[in-house]
């Protein structure tokens, strides 16, 4: 049987791996949500990270395909940790229009003393340092980064601190991670991840209603007890910030239906959902060019058995070289 479009006046849910565009005229809110199921399971099954870890890595591919699927040129985000706990790396980038990759790197002996000692929380697992943002548009243009820090706050607590120092657009980030433990067609058990989020972001008309209370300066100096925020993005924060981690991941809600939930009272639009993909952009081409870039002693030390092998970090593929498409002539 033939799958039919919907027609005109007829309404499809975007499902699975595929974000959605949203507006709410009546707060003058716009944003992105998304539900992650098949990709998200491909990405972490082929690693088989310890499950707190695979969680991290989840948060971090929610919040890299809610921004990446914002840009509106060709290039890629990168969204990374660098820290001293751990979990001392986490790294997920989206290449436009729609791929997806990422991958986590971790020490087995803090990581098993960690959770030993019951600290399995994000911030806990990763430390101290940074969380980046890189934007990379290709050869010939520079790269967009911003950086911040790793202050015991969560993902989306750190995300808002990127909006307000970076694009300072009012912006609120949620997102959340499950899994879900069921049976198969043929009734043998499962183990499968799922992950949701959403962006809001208010951008009314008129810009100065986009004020924001200035970023604490430490010592109790906080001055958002004096700051008046504009009643629309009040309103639409107290929505945003009502939604269960469940909701964001809960196939039987779906985004549409949970964009229903918290708007439909102001007037709730969705557009085009964009899908995602689990696609790496490593190729046999470009790590060759890299291994011939290197010294020649440096390609020397890596030949066993008369090949070279390199195995990618994010899908795992491993490539094998003969030494003589290496060497240098």
């Amino acid at each position: 049987m033939t799958e039919m479009a919907p027609g005109l006046g007829e309404f499809d849910f975007a499902g699975d791996d595929h974000v959605v565009p949203f507006q709410v005229e009546g707060l003058d809110v716009r944003g992105r949500a998304v539900q992650l199921g098949p990709m998200l399971d491909a990405i972490l099954e082929r690693h088989n990270y310890p499950l707190p870890v695979a969680r991290l890595v989840a948060e971090t591919v929610v919040l890299t395909v809610l921004l990446g699927t914002s840009l509106k040129f060709d290039g890629k985000l990168i969204v990374q940790t660098k820290s001293d706990g751990p979990v001392d790396l986490v790294v997920a980038d989206f290449a436009t229009p729609d791929k997806v990759r990422a991958y986590a790197r971790f020490n087995e002996e803090a990581l098993a003393e960690a959770l030993k000692d019951g600290r399995t929380q994000s911030h806990e697992l990763l430390g101290k340092g940074v969380l980046a943002f890189t934007i990379d548009q290709g050869a010939h243009t520079q790269r967009y980064q911003g950086i911040v820090a790793l202050d015991g706050a969560t993902l989306e607590e750190i995300a808002g601190v990127y909006f307000r120092q970076s694009e300072q657009i009012p912006t609120k980030v949620r997102l959340g991670v499950a899994e879900l433990l069921d049976r198969d067609e043929n009734g043998k058990p499962r183990h499968r991840w799922r992950a949701g989020g959403m962006v809001a972001q208010f951008l009314p008309d008129a810009p100065e209603r986009m004020r924001q209370p200035d970023l604490s300066g430490g010592d109790g100096d906080d001055n958002e007890d004096l700051f008046d925020e504009d009643d629309l993005w009040a309103e639409a924060k107290v929505m945003v910030e009502t939604i269960d981690a469940d909701e964001l991941t809960d196939p039987m809600v779906g985004t549409e239906r949970l964009l229903y939930r918290l708007f439909h009272e102001r007037g709730v639009r969705v557009y085009q959902p964009q899908a995602v993909y689990d696609r790496c952009s490593c190729s046999r081409e470009k790590i060759r060019s890299v291994l011939t870039g290197l010294h020649a002693d440096d390609i020397e030390s890596t030949i066993e058995d008369g090949l070279i092998k390199v195995t990618c970090e994010f899908c795992s593929t491993t490539y094998r070289f003969e030494a003589s498409e290496v060497r240098q002539q």
